[in-house]
């Protein structure tokens, strides 16, 4: 059992932007808790990871199963008592390029809460008993300014709608955890890795994955007199 290095479980960490998260703090000393719905990518991440000197180990995570949820906490518990870091960065989008409200489908709303919202809420709440044993416990939501309001308020960029809509209520349930830990060790914050190429919009994206990631080590690592409740981008915090 590690006592004096950082435990950190990232979601959806087997590519992109979760990989690039979990490489990152693997290099910096941390025990990098690898979480993938799918064993074979998941387990081909870790070995990776392992390859470049990371002590990595998969656990196998799929944010809407909530059996995999409560192993996946069980088996930190027994393997490690505790639980320094959580990076809640497994999303999905099932409309690129656009989709306008008035053709969002009910299932196309289901289907990404399922992940982006509820699947956040539940793995948090399962391992949240962990964190509040670290004494500096940090949970990183992944978000995008596309669920800030000011952003797209008067916009002319084609709406994203059932993606949108799934980072705004991120957004809220990020300041609601932050505001029920504010007493404790615990700081929680949402952030934008910015325009990044993933699978998630087809590889059009601007920035690399490695870049995105940047954001979410650095509030991964905050300090005691770092912020919590708040939207981070690698410009600084912007209002809600």
């Amino acid at each position: 059992m590690a006592t004096d290095r950082k435990i950190a479980l990232i979601t959806g960490a087997n590519k992109g932007i979760g990989f690039e998260t979990a490489r990152r703090l693997g290099a910096l000393g941390a025990v990098v808790l690898a979480g993938a719905r799918d064993k074979g990518r998941g387990e081909a991440a870790v070995e990776r990871l392992r390859a470049e000197g990371a002590d990595a180990h998969f656990v196998h995570l799929d944010v809407t199963d909530p059996d995999l949820i409560e192993r996946a906490a069980r088996r930190v518990d027994a393997r490690h008592g505790r639980l320094d870091i959580l990076v809640n960065n497994a999303g999905v989008n099932v409309e690129w390029p656009a989709n306008p409200p008035s053709r969002v489908g009910a299932g196309q709303l289901r289907a990404t809460f399922e992940t982006n919202v509820h699947g956040v809420a539940a793995v948090t709440n399962a391992v949240l008993p962990l964190l509040r044993r670290s004494a500096a416990g940090r949970i990183v939501n992944v978000s995008s300014e596309m669920g800030l309001p000011a952003w797209l308020d008067g916009s002319a960029m084609p709406a994203i709608t059932a993606y949108s809509v799934s980072k705004a209520a991120l957004n809220m349930l990020t300041l609601l955890y932050a505001n029920e830990l504010r007493d404790t060790a615990i700081k929680v914050n949402a952030c934008s890795p910015g325009f990044v190429a993933t699978d998630i919009n087809d590889g059009v994206g601007e920035r690399t994955a490695e870049e995105g990631a940047a954001i979410e080590v650095r509030l991964a690592l905050l300090d005691a007199d770092g912020p919590t409740g708040c939207f981070v981008t690698d410009a600084g915090v912007l209002p809600w």
